[in-house]
């Protein structure tokens, strides 16, 4: 079994009106010191911006493993944060910002410097899967037969609708606002690990990115880990859409695995046709069409989501886990991705405020998919 674990960056907010709270290094301190157990507090990390915080789970077995990571990721920095008076959200962009300065770190601090507004505006809040794998030749099969698949991730993860407070037509802003990296988006493929690395070098010899870490493609082999990570989705503002997201990326990783071991050509599907793909998911989620992944032709968005599972399928019952993506994914087709319920928050009272308020309790709801129905699959 592959072991798969996630990262979560969630929005630090004031819960009174729902401006960002530049306050990750103080709830990491709040964390460290404040009682809680060390192995917990070390899956806090500060990101881009401190107005951001990172939760990263334990490499995990199991969908009933993975969730309580999830769980107690959130838990513990929503405790940190009430600690300071603000809260933790599950917001892929934040309704209510401004350009920001407060940078993470000093690598942080030297990309502000060199790609300006790019890096001022950067307060957007992803989710990213790890995926176990047996070697970079793997890997890279992988990452060259799973690309024209990630669009669906992210319309079945769209989280942010609002942008400088309006509502930007979109499902996933967060992708516009991502895709302005020089490196960010759907990539060619690679056909061996050498090919892949052979690519980051010629990307690195430009100047351009500072470093690897800034080889933002939508999946990428993991620099510090033997893992394929799946970059592409919004962070969802539903605990149980995370995992949703998590097991059919484990599976996903899998197929794709299987194919490359068979020797199974990837799909001949143009980059620049799946960066249209990607737009449709962006701009629509699960509200309208999306591109078929199979022959990139318009499908109605609950059509292409069950060709994911279907493609996915024996990998997840291999897992466990097919019951538990069949009705993950039902229910954001039935109630909406994180960008359905921020909009109906706004429309009550047209207070951007409320739409913060609604995720802040969202991100700490759970139950949709119950822990005896997680354990007996």
């Amino acid at each position: 079994m592959r072991t798969f674990g996630v990262e979560e960056e969630l929005l630090i907010a004031d819960p009174s009106d729902g401006m960002p709270l530049a306050l990750a290094a103080d709830i990491l301190d709040v964390a460290i010191h404040g009682g809680d157990a060390d192995g917990d507090a070390a899956s806090l990390k500060s990101e881009f911006k401190q107005e951001q915080i990172e939760v990263n789970s334990r490499p995990c077995r199991t969908a009933a493993e993975l969730r309580a990571e999830i769980r107690t990721g959130r838990a513990l920095s929503d405790k940190a944060a009430r600690t300071l008076g603000a809260r933790v959200a599950a917001l892929a962009t934040p309704p209510v910002f401004h350009a920001t300065p407060t940078l993470g770190n000093q690598r942080y601090a030297a990309m502000g410097t060199e790609f300006g507004l790019i890096s001022r505006e950067q307060l957007t809040c992803g989710f990213h899967v790890h995926v176990s794998i047996e070697s970079p030749d793997e890997g890279v099969g992988v990452l060259d037969r799973m690309r024209h698949w990630l669009p669906v991730l992210l319309a079945l993860s769209a989280n942010s609708p609002f942008w400088m407070g309006a509502d930007t037509g979109f499902a996933s802003y967060r992708t516009q606002i991502w895709n302005r990296w020089p490196t960010a988006g759907p990539m060619d493929i690679f056909g061996s690990a050498d090919g892949y690395r052979a690519v980051l070098g010629t990307l690195l010899g430009t100047g351009v990115p500072m470093d690897e870490g800034m080889i933002y493609f939508d999946a990428r082999l993991s620099r510090g880990h033997p893992t394929v990570e799946l970059r592409i989705a919004d962070v969802c503002l539903y605990a149980e859409d995370a995992l949703t997201l998590a097991v059919i990326a484990r599976a996903l990783v899998e197929t794709s695995a299987a194919e490359w071991r068979r020797g199974d050509p990837p799909s001949s599907a143009l980059t620049h046709v799946i960066r249209m793909a990607n737009w449709k998911a962006s701009r629509f989620g699960i509200n309208s069409e999306l591109l078929h992944p199979q022959d990139q032709s318009p499908v109605a968005a609950p059509e292409v989501a069950g060709a994911l599972l279907r493609h996915i399928k024996p990998a997840l019952a291999k897992a466990g886990d097919l019951s538990l993506a069949r009705t993950g994914v039902a229910n954001i087709l039935r109630r909406g991705s994180g960008e359905r319920l921020q909009r109906q928050a706004y429309a009550r009272r047209r207070r951007l405020s409320d739409v913060v308020t609604a995720a802040i309790a969202s991100t700490h709801e759970y139950g949709e998919l119950s822990d005896a129905g997680l354990l007996s699959h």
